[in-house]
């Protein structure tokens, strides 16, 4: 599961020098949009959940093992979103953009490095048949909550509960295959261990609670609770006060919603690859497993570790980002683990 069981140790490790598989060159020889924006690695304070499971350069110790379960490779992959609370029409249109930049057909109008570059990555991973995770992402159904059917504090079976409500009341299809249900709530809404231990995760709905098996995710809206925890680096820790480096700029120019769009990157590439948690994961543990996105937690560029956030790009209005979208659009996206390289991996990456 993402976000858990965080320390605020960092394990730094050596980069490989040895030579890397193809994928490597690909990653090389991708060419930066550059145009009107400079590269700076800003170094700021530790995020108040830092994790232990990160890893910031090449490593053969990290056991990444495939569990024999399956991974999302139907295509396309479609995402039942559910907004709980209220939302504005701006706010959802900034995440569906996010969600129809990861697909092949978003790379003609996505400059690079791009968001679907960054889901090439994800698409590396298998099942036991050899079939990749799907390329393909669509917005298939919204559903609109904005009664707050089920209160205003949201605990992690309830939340299961929010999926039934919309399967029935949508309707949404049971989508078993191809469906990742994704519930996202406003600033408003309080939900079990969120800001303390998470920001986010994923897992798959009980039939004595849905009916049916379904893998979903859930993200909070963090830009009222906690946004020094679950919307870094777009906020620094508050003990910091003043006296330490301020906050980046985010590049939509909305902390909360700039936060969450990474934390829904991490928790779609982890749905992906492990969608009913017996897939792509490292430990023994699989109630709390280390996925592909655990690994690069808080890494956004090359050079990233020891307090740097990595080479990330800064636009003339100062707005960071490190990704291009759909619609001109910016995005800061963490980076995810790479099979091929055996590293985390973004499709900014300048070595």
């Amino acid at each position: 599961m993402s976000l858990r069981n965080f320390i605020l140790s960092f394990l730094i490790l050596t980069f490989s020098a040895t030579s890397l598989a193809t994928a490597t060159v690909a990653l090389k020889n991708q060419t930066l949009n550059t145009q009107e924006a400079e590269f700076f690695n800003p170094k700021l304070p530790p995020r108040t959940l830092s994790s232990s499971k990160k890893f910031e350069g090449s490593s053969n110790l990290v056991d990444l093992r495939y569990h024999m379960g399956p991974v999302l490779s139907s295509s396309p992959i479609n995402i039942y979103l559910i907004w709980y609370g209220r939302w504005s029409e701006s706010q959802k249109l900034l995440i569906k953009d996010f969600i129809t930049s990861i697909s092949p057909s978003a790379a003609a109008s996505s400059p690079s490095p791009s968001v679907s570059e960054w889901w090439k990555t994800v698409s590396l991973y298998t099942d036991q048949t050899g079939a990749n995770v799907s390329r393909t992402l669509v917005v298939a159904k919204e559903h609109s909550d904005t009664r707050y059917s089920h209160g205003y504090h949201l605990t992690r079976l309830s939340v299961q509960q929010v999926i039934a409500t919309a399967v029935k009341a949508a309707p949404f299809p049971v989508d078993h295959r191809n469906g990742i249900y994704l519930i996202l709530t406003a600033h408003d809404v309080t939900v079990q261990d969120f800001c303390r231990a998470v920001c986010g995760f994923h897992y798959f709905t009980f039939p004595s609670m849905v009916g049916y098996t379904l893998p979903y995710a859930w993200i909070g809206n963090s830009g009222k609770q906690c946004p020094e925890v679950c919307a870094y680096p777009f906020a620094v820790p508050g003990y910091m006060g003043g006296g330490g480096p301020g906050a980046l700029v985010p590049p939509n120019g909305d902390v909360g919603l700039d936060g969450m769009i990474s934390v829904i990157a991490h928790e779609l590439a982890e749905l992906s690859t492990n969608p009913l948690v017996n897939a792509w994961y490292a430990g023994e543990d699989p109630t709390a497993p280390t996925e592909i996105g655990d690994l690069c937690e808080g890494l956004y560029g090359t050079g990233g570790g020891g307090g740097y956030i990595g080479q990330v790009m800064r636009d003339g209005e100062g707005r960071t980002y490190n990704m291009n979208g759909n619609k001109g659009r910016k995005f800061m996206v963490q980076w995810i683990w790479s099979p091929a390289l055996k590293a985390c991996a973004g499709p900014n990456a300048m070595d």
